[in-house]
């Protein structure tokens, strides 16, 4: 279990317009049950293949997908207290939050261990070292010096 899936742009933006549509036709009353079963069982649910793997999706999406995140300061990780859910404010204040938020996303702030950071790091080093390869490959001349001769020296 634990497969990397093959989520898509497509994936998000139709989880995002399902959430303001529910937000739109009732903000009192949120319905969050249903808008946590339409993007963990339909939109992304149909591409997880594992049991475990829809279970932790579920799981994952109930941290977000809740009345607490309503609540003025709600922390989305409580290792991470600058992450924390934007309060009712201007375009510009809103902005200014967002930028002083850290560039690089914590593991933590999704519910990972902090071990995640070093798995994506190690894929996209092996993906950059395999189209390097595959570039010096199909890099040939007539004459001139090997692969080798011109990194030995």
């Amino acid at each position: 279990w634990n497969i990397p899936y093959e989520f898509t742009q497509n994936d998000l933006r139709i989880s995002a317009r399902q959430l303001q549509m529910f937000i739109d036709e009732s903000p009192e009353q949120i319905q969050f049950k249903a808008i946590n079963y339409l993007a963990g069982e339909c939109n992304y649910g149909g591409r997880v293949t594992e049991a475990q793997d829809r279970r932790l999706l579920m799981t994952l999406l109930l941290d977000y997908y809740n009345p607490e995140v309503l609540k003025p300061g709600y922390s989305l990780c409580s290792e991470h207290p600058d992450f924390t859910v934007l309060p009712a404010s201007s375009w510009e204040e809103s902005l200014e939050m967002i930028r002083q938020t850290p560039m690089v996303t914590p593991p933590g702030i999704y519910g990972f261990h902090a071990n995640a950071n070093l798995t994506r790091e190690q894929n996209e080093t092996y993906a950059m070292m395999e189209n390097l390869l595959l570039t010096v490959g199909q890099a040939s001349g007539a004459g001139g010096t090997s692969p080798e001769e011109t990194v030995g020296g």
